[in-house]
């Protein structure tokens, strides 16, 4: 092999570990980490700043793999520069336990910047990474002290330029001028089906031009082309696009410019006759020749020299500048005040009341000054989402320090940019939109959830209280859709002081993203003096009014409909029917409470029960039990005024006293 240059050897030692592994695994996407293996050495190789022993160094350039599929490429670098990735874990690539999985996953696998696979999620989530990288550089950088100086470079595929979403963020980042960004574009050609003719003929060149990117074209396997190519990228004011062409399963035989290398592996044969062409001389899987490990392992050495450089450079920058070095380390810590909860609203009893998201946005502007680490932003709906902070203007090309995003009519760009944003660290993202429109940011929220990404997702007008908008605009399954999300936190008051809780809840929960559900409609404040303390909302259910003594009936709901609970149980009263009324603003911080607090809101004895929700039904069985009645909507809704929709569906306090009548006379005849 000595007859190999070294460049050659490295290059070729990520072709043949793609290969072998994906071979072992019987299943994976070998095509994408040989075609790009060249492009990939040069960048990791000669340009990223990293600490394979200290992943989470903040100023390190992120990398994403947006081609999630090209998996091995990501796993194979990891492994070579000396990351906590040892070879037997790419010996058991796509296994049980493996910390290898078929695509990258964010926490799991040390390295790993972003959870990628659904394509276009990684372009733009490092959209989102470079929003914060200027936004922090903006904030603390001054002409001694580069605390944040650092790139977002990725490899986007064919399949992640047709996805919408990347349509989106491309748009944003140009019009945002985000020069820190560098993708990689592995054009091959091919997709699944075969060429990308197929469906994909558009000038990309042209399109990203349009979008006010950085455009150059090359010859990805050329390294010096490769070289160059980033070091232009690198001066350019605007996000750039490198688009290199290059050959899809390089040096196989008869699978290189295939779309029988994309998702599969070569075979046994195939991988033999591709080492040969390549001049691999070794029949060992998973060969590493001992000089491309040392090349590869100057890493450890560099990463550790930077990072020690930065950590003085941030000492010495808190000596120069005591008060905002501590604001700057206590955001990369996520630390907040002592005195935060101080600082969250409490609103007197009122009748008439607020609109939660009115509310929340009295909390944002009450808070926002001692959580400075919170950046916002809405799609194109800051007027009705109130998702504005009054004392900060519009981020911009021209003013990165403020605090207000403009995502535009964006919803899907707008959530992947927001775990970027989440994900790069020092910056604690909110985004709005209406809840029905949480369908067009869907699989953002998931990769949020998925990957345990702290994006804070503000979505109002949540229900047929929109009104006149109409059944288009009016969400009926997403409630009950979004609480069947794993690890997703959805919040949906009942009045003022519980959104004041519902935005602390969210803000503490940092292992996983937030969902405050709220309403255009104005509801009553509560009076606290006689009804359960508002803080309660951290328990995610509570007693809100409670009977004299053991109750006959449990009226339960969340958000708007708590109001028609609480007059029901007035009704109820009238009649001599004890009812208790329990607020759920969240099922998955009540069902964290465990089975003694549970029991002790909703007792198991107590059958008669009844919820009501302007949504689908669906899950409130679970609170309700197999004797209890839920309330809900399980059709679309209607063109109206907000209290005549709901009065036609029958979401009203008679029709809560009439089912709870009929359930107690259910439960006397048993």
């Amino acid at each position: 092999m000595s007859t190999k240059s070294l460049d050659e050897l490295c290059v070729n030692t990520i072709r043949t570990l793609s290969m072998d592994a994906v071979q072992a695994a019987e299943s994976g996407h070998p095509g994408m980490p040989m075609g790009m293996a060249d492009a990939a050495y040069v960048l990791w190789n000669k340009f990223l700043r990293h600490n394979p022993q200290n992943p989470d160094w903040y100023d390190r350039d992120r990398f994403v793999l947006s081609a999630g599929h090209g998996s091995m490429l990501l796993y194979s670098l990891l492994h070579l520069t000396g990351y906590d990735l040892p070879l037997d874990e790419l010996k058991n690539f796509r296994q049980w336990g493996s910390l290898t999985p078929g695509h990258p996953e964010y926490g799991l696998t040390p390295g790993v910047e972003t959870t990628t696979g659904p394509l276009g999620q990684g372009f733009a989530t490092g959209v989102g990474m470079a929003i914060a990288e200027a936004h922090m550089s903006s904030l603390y950088n001054t002409e001694d002290f580069k605390l944040t100086d650092h790139y977002v470079y990725g490899i986007v595929s064919d399949g992640d330029l047709m996805e919408g979403i990347s349509h989106e963020a491309a748009s944003l980042a140009g019009h945002l001028q985000l020069g820190k960004i560098i993708y990689l574009y592995d054009s091959n050609n091919i997709s699944i089906d075969g060429s990308t003719d197929l469906a994909f003929t558009e000038d990309v060149n042209k399109r990203f031009k349009a979008y006010n990117w950085h455009v150059q074209e090359i010859n990805g396997h050329d390294h010096q082309a490769v070289e160059n190519a980033i070091k232009h990228a690198q001066k350019a004011s605007k996000p750039s696009i490198i688009v290199c062409n290059t050959h899809i399963g390089f040096g196989s035989p008869n699978k290189q410019d295939s779309e029988a290398s994309h998702g599969a592996p070569l075979g046994e044969e195939e991988v033999a006759l591709t080492k040969e062409n390549l001049g691999w001389d070794s029949d060992e899987k998973f060969y590493i020749p001992d000089e491309v490990k040392q090349n590869f392992r100057s890493a450890v050495e560099k990463g550790k020299k930077l990072s020690s450089e930065w950590n003085q450079l941030v000492e010495d920058y808190k000596s120069a500048n005591p008060e905002k070095g501590a604001e700057f380390v206590a955001r990369l810590n996520r630390e907040f005040p002592a005195d935060l909860e101080e600082s969250f609203p409490v609103f007197p009893a009122d009748e008439k009341g607020l609109a939660t998201r009115a509310s929340s946005g009295k909390v944002l502007n009450a808070i926002e000054g001692k959580v400075p680490a919170l950046l916002g932003g809405s799609a194109d709906l800051h007027g009705s989402n109130k998702t504005w902070i009054d004392s900060s203007g519009a981020f911009s090309a021209e003013n990165y320090s403020a605090r207000n995003m403009h995502y535009g009519v964006r919803e899907h760009a707008m959530g992947a940019a927001m775990n970027g944003i989440a994900l790069h660290g020092g910056v604690i993202p909110y985004g709005g939109t209406f809840l029905i429109f949480s369908d067009y940011c869907r699989p953002a929220i998931r990769i949020a959830a998925l990957s345990e990404i702290p994006s804070i997702f503000v979505m109002t007008h949540d229900s047929i209280g929109l009104g006149e908008d109409g059944p288009t605009h009016q969400p009926i399954e997403h409630l009950s859709s979004l609480r069947a999300m794993p690890n997703l936190l959805v919040l949906r008051p009942a009045d003022a002081n519980e959104v004041s809780y519902a935005w602390k809840a969210a803000l503490e929960h940092d292992e996983g993203p937030s969902m405050l559900v709220l309403t255009r409609q104005n509801l009553p404040t509560v009076d606290r003096e006689v009804c359960g303390p508002a803080e309660n909302t951290l328990k995610g259910a509570y007693i809100l009014s409670d009977s004299d003594g053991k109750p006959d009936v449990i009226l339960m709901g969340s958000g708007s409909e708590v109001q028609y609970a609480m007059e029901a149980q007035k009704q109820l009263a009238e009649d001599g029917i004890a009812a208790r009324v329990v607020s759920m603003p969240s099922w998955e911080l009540f069902e964290q409470q465990g089975e003694e607090y549970i029991e002790e809101v909703l007792p198991s004895d107590v059958k008669a029960r009844v919820s009501i929700e302007a949504g689908s039904t669906h899950g409130w069985h679970q609170w309700v039990g197999s004797e209890g009645k839920a309330i809900g909507i399980e059709h679309f809704g209607a063109s109206a005024p907000y209290e005549t929709i709901y009065e036609e569906f029958g979401l009203t306090s008679d029709r809560m006293v009439k089912e709870a009548k009929k359930l107690l006379k259910v439960s006397k005849q048993k």
